[in-house]
């Protein structure tokens, strides 16, 4: 039997590792030490100030652990929190709130045991009659008459004298006139429009005619019953035309211009008022009115209103 020979080991085998030594015994952690509370800072000290400090030096600085200060940042021992202050708008607001509610209740509850007043009856006013029959003629008399004048106003207007040319809105002719002709005469005419619609205005008429240089006209204005005053309030003139009139004539000494032109005139008017009915005489002329000319004039006109 035939044995292979042993083969030499190899050059290039690694030797054995040595034994490890067991590793010396570490000393122990010594335990951290607590730290104690920093005391909160008083404004406005010499710490508190914005201004860097003196570094300590090392003596002044004592040996601290490293991970003391995260446990100071974090700990139950860090600086207490100072307390808030109670906001005293809320604080008036809520107790003016509970004292509303509670005076409200109050009051409520106080009301609600008092009992209840009843209200006292109506009165009404019987009617009353009289005690005696009335007469019907007697109490017709006692009412405000009817208008003295209901007839044509511009048949009662004079006529236009022989040899006058025509002159104005109704020349030599009397026709009616609106209450807008009657306005646009004067100055304003929206408000005298209002004034006149406002005080009962119910018709009225004129004629006009010139003879010579000389413009007359002559108009009618009659108001309701209920305000004759307005007829009364243009009849204080200064000197009578007629014994019974209820008006009077003036004349200006002074001339006055046209709107139109530069042309002067003299003016002279006459009024007068026979109940709810009011009469106007006017006399334009280049000269001085004559006084009797308006007189005869008004009192004519007077007389076809009797």
């Amino acid at each position: 039997m035939t044995t292979e020979p042993e083969q030499p080991p190899s050059a290039a085998a690694e030797p054995p590792l040595p034994p490890v030594p067991p590793a010396p015994d570490e000393p122990p952690v010594p335990p951290v030490p607590p730290v104690p509370p920093v005391p909160p800072v008083p404004f406005g000290s010499a710490e508190a100030s914005d201004e860097p400090s003196a570094a300590p030096s090392a003596e002044q600085t004592p040996h601290q652990d490293p991970y003391a200060a995260d446990i100071l940042s974090a700990g139950p021992e860090s600086a207490p929190r100072a307390p808030r202050r109670p906001r005293p708008v809320l604080l008036s607001v809520c107790a003016l709130a509970v004292g509303v509610l509670a005076g409200g209740g109050a009051g409520y509850a106080i009301q609600a045991q008092r009992p209840p007043t009843p209200l006292p009856p109506l009165q009404v006013a019987l009617p009353a009659y009289p005690a005696e029959v009335v007469d019907p003629a007697a109490l017709a008399a006692a009412q405000p008459g009817p208008p003295a004048i209901e007839g044509d106003l511009p048949k009662l207007l004079v006529s236009a004298p022989d040899g006058s040319t025509a002159w104005g809105d109704y020349p030599n002719k009397p026709g009616w006139m609106s209450i807008g002709e009657l306005a646009e005469r004067r100055g304003g005419a929206a408000l005298v429009f209002k004034d006149l619609a406002s005080s009962g205005f119910r018709r009225a008429a004129e004629v006009d005619w010139m003879k010579g240089d000389t413009r007359y006209r002559v108009s009618l204005t009659q108001y309701t019953p209920e305000h004759i005053d307005e007829a009364e309030a243009a009849s204080g003139f200064w000197m009578p035309f007629a014994g019974d009139a209820n008006g009077g004539y003036s004349m200006d000494f002074t001339p006055r211009k046209w709107s139109d032109t530069e042309e002067q005139y003299y003016y002279g008017q006459a009024q007068a008022q026979r109940g709810t009915v009011q009469m106007k005489v006017e006399i334009f002329s280049p000269k001085p009115v004559d006084g009797e000319e308006l007189k005869a004039l008004a009192k004519q006109q007077w007389e076809r209103l009797a």
